[in-house]
């Protein structure tokens, strides 16, 4: 598998409370297919084109717990198809709008790429973060302290999703840290549908759960994200 990440196509609609109302769209084939599944399933698509509203009701409610948190746990950019690009530069090379020049073991000069949570254009691969939507000590927080050792890894590494992992500018991926949206929030007002899907979908396909401050900050995004949708697709 040398690419396996998918770019998502937003197609934004105009500004409603101080927010772009986004609709997430996939453009692979594999998300061309509509039934859904059980919320039991341990795979194939359970959302497609749900409301954010209403995946935001689908998110499991559970208080979280840090208890035993390591960022050492999630092995991270690993080069799973082992054709030189580990996952960090595999998301460069997929999210940059001008392809960057890449040479021998994968090295990238060039590139321009747009940061998304603080409408920035980037030209030096250095000045990008790639960020975990979900981060890794939230992720921990709200389910993945359970999984073995292989899941956390493929957690980390998560090529297949549509938007969990995300090239952003350094400063606000930086601010962000491990803060969930009821502490943290894109500085870009029209980022802040796309980051309450991008959220939600990778909550919901990883099975994690939402606490309470947590959910009443994406309920309130929401309600100025009257035409965002969420499609998403459960993790192996």
């Amino acid at each position: 598998m040398h690419r396996a990440r998918r770019l998502t196509v937003l197609a934004c609609s105009g500004l409603l409370l101080a927010a772009t109302a986004c609709t997430h769209t996939d453009s692979s084939s594999d998300d061309a297919k509509t039934p859904a599944v059980s919320p039991g399933a341990s795979e194939g698509k359970v959302g497609s084109g749900l409301p954010l509203t209403g995946a935001i009701g689908k998110l499991k409610a559970a208080r979280e717990s840090r208890t035993g948190y390591e960022r050492e746990k999630f092995k991270l950019w690993v080069d799973e198809d082992h054709d030189g690009c580990d996952t960090r530069k595999e998301v460069l090379l997929a999210e940059a709008v001008k392809k960057p020049r890449q040479g021998e073991h994968c090295k990238l000069t060039g590139g321009t790429w747009r940061s998304y949570y603080d409408d920035k254009t980037v030209t030096d691969a250095g000045k990008l973060d790639i960020d975990h939507v979900v981060p890794l000590a939230e992720a921990w927080d709200s389910g993945a302290a359970k999984w073995t050792a292989e899941r956390r890894e493929a957690y980390a590494n998560d090529l297949d999703a549509q938007r969990s992992l995300v090239a952003v500018s350094l400063g606000p991926n930086r601010a962000k840290g491990d803060q969930d949206p009821a502490e943290w929030l894109p500085p870009a007002k029209d980022a802040l549908c796309t980051y309450a899907t991008d959220w939600v979908a990778t909550k919901l396909r990883w099975s994690l759960s939402s606490d309470p401050a947590e959910t009443k900050a994406l309920r309130k995004v929401a309600k100025g994200c009257k035409d965002a949708t969420v499609t998403y697709t459960l993790a192996p």
